[in-house]
């Protein structure tokens, strides 16, 4: 750091004046220790950082990897993945020299407007996100999000048990339509894989897009059992909103602002290919969803999950 101090410095002032002043204020360095450092052999730990820095940046701004959005824990985790046998403090501590930071999640965004005289489907999660299997627990919700043309909306739904986006739809209005249009690709997907649904719990908050007669009937058609949320309280349905909480981190704000709504519908097709294909979910072991579902069927069954496009 002090070398690299004077080196920033020294075309204006010289070695041997900032040596000096360095020197009076606590920080001594002779002029002949500078260029002794300056023309030293580079120490294998300089050397092996060298090296190692080259694949962080490769995979902390690969698209497919860290995204750039990655903190050191999963960039340390990809690391691991392909090959690289480092310790963990080395990739904060490089990261953190470098200036490469894992994104924070932000505030969380109110959607959900109850009416109070629909018929409500019973409390089945009570806040336990846990799922032995596939299809076992889905969790809903949706988001707005501000365009240039207008305010858009995203829904989910999310398999708890490998926490995959089974499905989604993006629109620039939130009637029903819009979370029955991501359940019914949620049961295209698990169709075309040839998976029986049937007694899949499906838990969303009160708001009146999930408690409409048409979304209840749909639910009943494949035989799955709604299961919905107190109103007003964002833990009764924590992982649909961790699910939108991230989408709005990794995605909307990378990847914004947006024009249009179909600017944000692709943007959120690259997304949710890369959360299911690619990134690791510290949840379940640092798997990818895909993973996560291929080793249930690859252990329990003959099937293999197909990637969600």
């Amino acid at each position: 750091m002090v070398v690299q101090f004077i080196d920033d410095h020294r075309a204006r002032f010289g070695v041997e004046p900032i040596c000096r002043v360095l020197t009076e204020h606590g920080v001594p360095i002779a002029p002949s220790g500078y260029y002794a450092f300056k023309t030293r052999p580079a120490c294998a730990r300089t050397l092996a950082d060298a090296e190692l820095i080259a694949h962080i940046e490769r995979v902390f701004h690969d698209p497919m990897l860290g995204r750039g959005i990655s903190g050191a824990r999963k960039i340390w985790h990809l690391l691991r993945r392909e090959g690289h046998d480092v310790a963990r403090c080395t990739v904060e501590r490089l990261m953190r020299q470098h200036g490469l930071r894992g994104v924070r999640r932000g505030r969380r965004y109110v959607t959900t407007r109850p009416d109070p005289a629909a018929m409500r489907a019973p409390d089945h999660v009570q806040r336990q996100f846990r799922a032995a299997r596939p299809n076992e627990l889905w969790v809903v919700d949706f988001t707005y999000v501000p365009t240039w043309s207008g305010m858009a909306f995203t829904a989910f739904v999310t398999d708890v048990y490998s926490r995959r986006i089974v499905g989604w739809r993006t629109m620039a209005r939130m009637p029903t339509d819009l979370p029955l249009d991501a359940l019914e690709m949620a049961l295209w997907v698990r169709d075309r894989a040839g998976h029986d649904v049937t007694g899949v719990i499906q838990h969303s908050d009160a708001g009146t897009q999930y408690t409409a007669l048409r979304y209840s009937e749909r639910l009943t058609d494949v035989g799955a059992i709604a299961s919905i949320g107190t109103v007003g309280d964002s833990y009764d349905n924590a992982l649909a909103e961790t699910v939108v909480g991230l989408y709005k981190t990794e995605c909307v704000r990378i990847d914004g602002p947006f024009r249009t709504v179909d600017e944000l519908e692709l943007a959120t097709l690259s997304w949710v290919h890369w959360f299911n294909e690619n990134r690791l979910h510290s949840a379940i072991d640092y798997r990818t969803p895909i993973e996560m579902e291929n080793e249930y069927y690859r252990e329990n069954t003959s099937h293999r999950e197909p990637a969600l496009g």
